[in-house]
């Protein structure tokens, strides 16, 4: 006789045996909804009043940050024996001056240039619609087709309401008014004039003032040491990465002027000057100067050439000359601590660019630069500068 074994369980029953569920790990946030309301209601108080008054706003802004990038000067003309009254006065004539006479030096050429952008817009949009109408015979037939049957339409409605007694009333445009047109301009000439005047000043007095606003805030962080401790840090770090950015930005400008006139002079065009200075000032906004930079440069180039592919090339060597500048030399000139999030810069820039238009692309990151700072060193806010850095 063979020995008998057991045999096995059926395998429904090995399934059905269950087997021990993990605990499930659970994250204890305490959530107060009455403090996130009322942050969410300061929030969008905030930005009601940024927009609302951003003619004052903006030219305070852009006072700060002139007074960040010129205050070294002035404070090493203080160190020379020189009155800051008087090493400010001096600072801003000779930018005015070295401004002024480059715009006088170069103002046929920009004329010249502005004056061809027009032309080279209209001779790219024959262009195009000339392309375009080789390739566009069936919409042509069914865009007549409708404008036939639209016509119809109105025919006969007119003639129904014609039956019924109705009254056609046609609506006449308002002609066009030069002195209107003028009154307008003259308006928004004025008030930048006011503004540009209010900025020279106010930069002026932040710089003669010098550390007076930074010992008017240690003051107010309180009696204790620790307190004034870190908030003399804040401003030292704040002060250091403003000056930090600002110092790259101008190099960056001036490096992506001068490659630009080198590359547009050696593909021959016309007033290469005056389109490294524009590329290097449009290189301040972030993203969209670099292309209005290469759009504008290559309607110039397609007027010039009458080649779309010699307008290509400008606008491409202008956008490779960004971009290189842009991801190669302006990350080895910032400090790991000063670079911040891409997403969190363009997120920012959506934001202030809503805000204040060009304006808010010009003074978003140094904006932003400044909230981090004040967040890294608040504890309750340090999840906003982690969230702002890279």
């Amino acid at each position: 006789m063979t020995e008998e074994h057991p045999t096995d369980p059926p395998l429904a029953q090995v399934e059905a045996v269950a087997l021990p569920e993990p605990e499930r790990v659970l994250l204890h946030m305490p959530v107060d909804i009455r403090s996130m309301s009322l942050v969410v209601l300061a929030g969008l108080a905030s930005l009601f009043v940024l927009h609302w008054a951003k003619a004052v706003f903006i030219p305070v802004m852009l006072s700060v940050l002139f007074s960040y990038a010129f205050s070294p000067v002035v404070n090493w003309m203080e160190i020379k024996r020189v009155p800051r009254w008087l090493g400010a006065a001096l600072l801003l004539l000779a930018i005015f001056s070295v401004i002024g006479s480059t715009a006088y030096s170069l103002r046929d050429e920009a004329a010249q240039l502005l004056e061809s952008l027009p032309a080279a817009a209209q001779k790219f949009r024959q262009a195009v619609k000339t392309r375009g109408d080789r390739s566009d015979s069936t919409l042509k037939t069914v865009q007549k087709a409708a404008s036939q049957i639209e016509q119809a339409a109105q025919e006969s409605g007119a003639v129904s309401g014609a039956t019924r007694g109705a009254v056609r009333v046609v609506v006449e445009r308002s002609r066009f008014d030069v002195k209107d047109y003028l009154w307008t301009g003259t308006i928004g000439l004025i008030a930048l004039i006011g503004q540009t005047t209010a900025v020279i000043f106010l930069t002026y007095f932040l710089m003669f003032s010098g550390d007076t606003f930074r010992r008017k805030l240690i003051k107010l962080a309180g009696p204790s040491l620790s307190g004034k401790k870190i908030t003399l840090q804040a401003l030292n770090e704040i002060t250091g990465q403003i000056q930090r950015y600002l110092q790259v930005q101008l190099l960056t400008s001036v490096l992506v002027g001068v490659l630009t006139w080198l590359a547009l002079l050696a593909i021959g065009l016309d007033n290469a000057a005056v389109w490294g200075i524009a590329a290097g000032v449009l290189n301040l906004v972030p993203y969209v100067g670099a292309l209005v930079t290469a759009v504008a440069s290559a309607l110039v180039g397609f007027l010039q050439f009458g080649s779309l592919n010699m307008a290509l090339l400008v606008a491409g060597a202008s956008l490779l000359i960004h971009t290189l500048v842009g991801n190669l030399i302006t990350p080895w000139l910032t400090s790991r601590t000063g670079r911040m999030s891409p997403v969190a810069v363009f997120v920012g820039l959506l934001a202030w660019g809503w805000l204040w238009g060009v304006w808010g692309l010009l003074l978003g990151i140094p904006i932003l630069m400044i909230v981090k700072s004040i967040c890294d060193r608040v504890d309750d806010l340090k999840p906003i500068g982690e969230f702002l850095g890279s």
